[in-house]
């Protein structure tokens, strides 16, 4: 609904009056003209139809389970249940053993499994972002490609502690990944690359005219290969000379070895880690073999399917993750990716992944917040010199911990918060819904479409506060747009501090948005909120 400005004439205030009642008294009305229909890039923003600029709040639904059909197995009510607790986006994990589990032959069925999913997000006025999803490349070793495009070359494969470690350790999943970089043929005589790039494609055709999917996440976790050897190497090598520098004591190679071998060492030893000066005199090292894998490597993939999906599909979002390393914070060097004429695609966004070391392990609670804030700052500082919008596509992976990963929930959402990102949690479970986390810290009120620049905002927990500073668009009459997770607590003095502020509550829920009119002389506008 477009705020109009009230004129001079009677009948016109009171037609505009009746009309206002009546929308807002309407049980579970949501008018499409409300929240965005549709979302797209301008600059470094993700904005909607309306101009208004969009903060992406999500998680991550999918299933790696092959006996599942590699689809996450509920109806349309947990779609409900994401709304009402304010997702409007998800990472829909796809998997390409699913898709094309023959060179070439699509799996239709798949996709129409897919195509449910995504109409019932569009049915809960949430968007989708397609993920090509993949954990040790291969549905030989976790979940990712098919066999007949895993070219591991009849290498062992090794595991260890965290099931990450068969990255370094394996090096079935690291020729696997050599050959997919190399783009070496399958069988049948045709690049696994490029038949990764006609996949694409297909499923770009598919989706160009649906404005519920808003874009494409072209690989998860992009790994370099065999060079993650020599990356653990370096690691170990700056570990240790950090560890002299600290304390004159030498380590040799089989003690370095050893402390990373099993998680009781591994924690012992990323206590020295916990500051930013320390992690980043160790990470900085990989910098220059993350640089030659993204440049020499990944860049060209990203180039390849970019152009293989801009032949059918010029309207969608490209989302680039830099390689796994940068996970942890190390550099990235990926840039923007060119259309046909050479020029930049303006619809890319950077799409990165943010965890601490301690991710995966009965220690997520013990997460340094020095880490993680250095992580998250160095995605924010790749975002501006791409000038492009950033979507934290991977974040917590806090599973079914409660209560003693809360502080560490509010310590992510608050940088996530503090930097504009747009987000996507790892990951939705059954059950996710119940956790105090979950409830206390990721469902939360934020912007879902603000009129204008968003210039800050930040929930307190403690306080039970909400604040949020903008500065509105003179040129642009739409409404800002704030979820509130529980509207039933929301202070009368917060209700009371916005000009003819507009309430749209959910059925069966207490959740619901704040619809801000934007002002006749639009400025700078600042509100909090406080809940009782």
């Amino acid at each position: 609904m477009k705020i109009r400005k009230i004129t001079l004439f009677s009948y016109v205030f009171i037609a505009i009056l009746t009309m206002n009642l009546f929308v807002s008294c309407e049980e579970n009305a949501t008018p499409k003209t409300i929240l965005p229909e549709t979302i797209t890039i301008k600059g470094d923003k993700f904005v909607d139809g309306e101009g208004r600029e969009i903060i992406l709040n999500g998680i991550n639904i999918g299933s790696k389970n092959k006996a599942e059909g590699y689809i996450f197995q509920s109806g349309p009510e947990l779609y409900e249940n994401l709304k009402k607790w304010g997702v409007n986006c998800i990472r829909f994990l796809i998997i390409w053993d699913g898709l094309e589990p023959e060179p070439g032959v699509y799996n239709e069925a798949y996709l129409k499994e897919i195509d449910k999913r995504i109409k019932w997000a569009e049915q809960n006025n949430i968007f989708v972002v397609l993920d090509m999803h993949q954990d040790l490349f291969s549905v030989k070793y976790s979940d990712g490609a098919p066999e007949w495009a895993t070219l591991d070359e009849s290498k062992p494969h090794t595991e260890g502690a965290i099931w990450s470690d068969a990255y370094m350790l394996s090096e079935a999943v690291q020729t696997a990944f050599d050959n997919f970089w190399k783009n070496k043929p399958a069988l049948d005589g045709i690049g696994i690359q490029d038949r990764y790039a006609a996949l694409w494609k297909h499923i770009a055709k598919r989706y160009a005219d649906n404005t519920t999917v808003i874009g494409y996440d072209i690989m998860n976790e992009p790994f370099p290969g065999s060079s993650g050897l020599q990356s653990t190497m370096v690691l170990l090598s700056a570990y240790g000379q950090l560890h002299y520098k600290l304390t004159g004591e030498v380590l040799t190679d089989k003690q370095l070895g050893g402390m990373w071998s099993d998680e009781k060492g591994r924690m012992e030893a990323l206590k020295i880690l916990s500051n930013k000066e320390n992690y980043h005199f160790v990470f900085s090292q990989l910098f220059e073999l993350n640089r030659q894998f993204e440049v020499n490597h990944l860049q060209k993939m990203y180039q390849k399917v970019s152009a293989a999906i801009r032949e059918v599909d010029t309207k969608h979002i490209l989302f680039l993750e830099h390689s796994y390393y940068s996970n942890t914070g190390v550099a990235s060097s990926i840039e923007r990716t060119t259309l046909a004429d050479g020029s930049p695609d303006p619809l890319v966004a950077y799409a990165p992944h943010g965890y601490d070391l301690v991710t995966d392990t009965d220690a997520v609670a013990n997460a340094s917040n020095e880490r993680v804030a250095y992580i998250y700052d160095q995605i924010k500082s790749k975002g501006e010199q791409l000038q492009m919008p950033v979507w934290l596509g991977e974040w917590g992976a806090f599973y079914g911990n409660s209560e003693s990963v809360i502080p560490v929930a509010k310590n992510a959402i608050s940088l996530i918060e503090k930097h504009l990102f747009g987000n996507a949690y790892w990951s939705y479970d059954p059950g996710t819904g119940n956790l105090r986390y979950f409830n206390e810290v990721l469902v939360r009120s934020y912007p879902v479409a603000v009129n204008g620049a968003l210039l800050k905002y930040k929930n307190n927990f403690d306080e039970k506060s909400f604040e949020m500073h903008w500065e509105e668009d003179k040129n642009n009459q739409n409404p800002t747009i704030i979820f509130v997770p529980q509207l039933s607590i929301l202070s009368q003095e917060s209700k009371e501090q916005i000009p003819n502020l507009d309430i749209k509550t959910m059925t069966d829920g207490d959740s619901g948005w704040l619809i801000i009119p934007s002002l006749e002389n639009p400025s700078q506008r600042n509100i909090i909120l406080y809940f009782n």
